[in-house]
C-alpha cells in the first residue's frame, strides 16, 4: 500500500493528498491517508481516502521515496509493497489528468460553502447589476523573511497587486475583489481601495484557514502571490487566475525544488515580480 508523509499547513496536506491519490492509483496501489493529514483536511473537505491509525502506521516496514514537485516517468512504476511518498509535491502534473475527482475529493462542507455564498450574496445585495467575484490571497507571514533571505526573491508588492487588480478591471465590467490574507493589515495599506470595489474579507488565522480558503474558492476568480494554500484555491475555482511570476533572482536555490510550468497551469495569466529589492539584498 501507499502512504504519504504529512508535513506543512493546508496547501502543503493538499498537493501532498492529491498527489498519493494520483500516483497510488496509478501504480495500482490502495492509500493511505496519514491520522495527521486527515485531521487537517477532513473537516473542510469531504475526502474519501481511508486513514491510517497513527498505532497501525508504526508497525509498517515502510521504504520512503522521495518525490520531486513535478511528475516524473519512474514515479509510474514505483517499487515496494509498503510505500511513504515524501517531500512537498503539490503539482497540477501529478494529478490533473484526474481533475474531476480532486475537485471532487476537495469539495467543501456544506456549512463552509454555505457561509461563504451568504458572505458573497450579502454583498451582491448592495449592488443593482451582477458582480464578478474576484478572490485575491496575499501571503505574507513567514515568508518576510524566507523569500529574500533563504530564496533570493520578493513578495507581491503594491505595483503587482494593482496590476492584478486592472487585469480584471479592463476585462469584467463590474469585477468586486474579495482579499484575504495573513497580513490583513499590510492589505489594507497597500491595496487601493478608492474605487469601491475592494472588499477586505480575510480573518487572517493561519490557525483556522478554512473559512479563507472556502470564501476564495466561491469566487468566480483567482488573484495569488506565492505559496501553495493561493495555488489550491485558484484550481478549484476555475476561472481565470493571475499569478506572481518569475520572483526569483535566477540563482535562487528556489529553481531546484520548484518549476513554474508544473506550478501554474498553462492558461493562467503571470505578472513578472519587481525584483528590483532582492536584487539590492544580494549585493
Amino acid at each position: 500500500m501507499f502512504t504519504i508523509n504529512s508535513k506543512g499547513r493546508l496547501g502543503n496536506q493538499m498537493g501532498q493528498y492529491a498527489t498519493l491519490y494520483a500516483l497510488a492509483k496509478l501504480n495500482g496501489r490502495p492509500a493511505y491517508v496519514p491520522a495527521q493529514m486527515h485531521s487537517t483536511l477532513a473537516p473542510i473537505f469531504r475526502i474519501t481516502l481511508p486513514v491510517l491509525h497513527s498505532v497501525t502506521a508504526q508497525s509498517v516496514p515502510w521504504q520512503n521515496y522521495h518525490l520531486n514537485d513535478w511528475m516524473e516517468e519512474q514515479y509510474r512504476h514505483i517499487p515496494g509493497r509498503y510505500v511513504r511518498l515524501t517531500g512537498y509535491p503539490c503539482s497540477w502534473t501529478f494529478y490533473h489528468h484526474l481533475r474531476q475527482e480532486i475537485l471532487q475529493e476537495f469539495s467543501l462542507h456544506e456549512h463552509l460553502r454555505e457561509e461563504a455564498q451568504q458572505f458573497l450574496q450579502a454583498l451582491q445585495a448592495l449592488q443593482a447589476w451582477r458582480m464578478t467575484f474576484v478572490g485575491v490571497h496575499v501571503r505574507r507571514g513567514d515568508y518576510i523573511r524566507v523569500m529574500p533571505q533563504v530564496w533570493k526573491g520578493v513578495l507581491a508588492d503594491r505595483g503587482y497587486l494593482q496590476q492584478a487588480l486592472d487585469w480584471f478591471r479592463a476585462r469584467y465590467r463590474s469585477p468586486l475583489f474579495v482579499v484575504t490574507s495573513d497580513d490583513m493589515a499590510w492589505c489594507r495599506q497597500s491595496i487601493d481601495s478608492s474605487r469601491g470595489d475592494v472588499v477586505f474579507a480575510g480573518n487572517g488565522l493561519q490557525g483556522s484557514p478554512a473559512k479563507d480558503f472556502a470564501l476564495l474558492t466561491q469566487c468566480n476568480h483567482s488573484i495569488i502571490t506565492v505559496g501553495t494554500f493561493g495555488i489550491w484555491a485558484a484550481y478549484l475555482t476555475g476561472g481565470d487566475t493571475v499569478y506572481l511570476a518569475n520572483f526569483t533572482l535566477p540563482n535562487s536555490p528556489f529553481h531546484m525544488v520548484f518549476k513554474p510550468q508544473a506550478a501554474f497551469l498553462p492558461e493562467w495569466v503571470g505578472i513578472a515580480a519587481d525584483l528590483r529589492q532582492a536584487q539590492q539584498s544580494s549585493l
